[in-house]
């Protein structure tokens, strides 16, 4: 399964739940508990995705379990250590042919920001 965290293509097929993830405790998580912890990881990170792919995996993991309709989440941090109440959040659900196409350019080495922006999370305007 690919996930798009910001502008990273994330593939989801390698991580495993562990048993704790897969409990009660884990159920009982809502999805605004985990846009929350999304908040904390990107206030202390604002590039996650990219230099701590891992634990961006185990966030769209978490994103998915809550809402299997989402595919895509946009946490943008004004500045590194920042308040978590001050990166904005979205979800989206991206077309499966925009994945894929997303996908590819990034395996291809042409997959950008801006690239990205304009296929799903639309904030430049045209």
């Amino acid at each position: 399964m690919l996930f798009l965290m910001n502008d990273a293509v994330l593939n989801l097929d390698s991580i495993k739940l562990s048993p704790k993830m897969a409990g009660r405790r884990f159920q009982a998580l809502t999805l605004p508990a985990v846009r929350r912890l999304g908040q904390e990881l990107y206030a202390d990170d604002p590039l996650l995705h990219l230099r701590k792919p891992e634990r961006a995996k185990r966030l769209a993991t978490l994103i998915i379990a809550k809402s299997p309709a989402i595919n895509a989440a946009l946490f943008t941090a004004p500045a590194f250590a920042c308040r978590p109440d001050d990166v904005a959040v979205r979800f989206a659900s991206v077309d499966f042919e925009v994945m894929a196409n997303l996908h590819r350019r990034q395996d291809e080495g042409l997959l950008d920001t801006v690239w990205t922006d304009r296929q799903v999370w639309r904030r430049l305007a045209a």
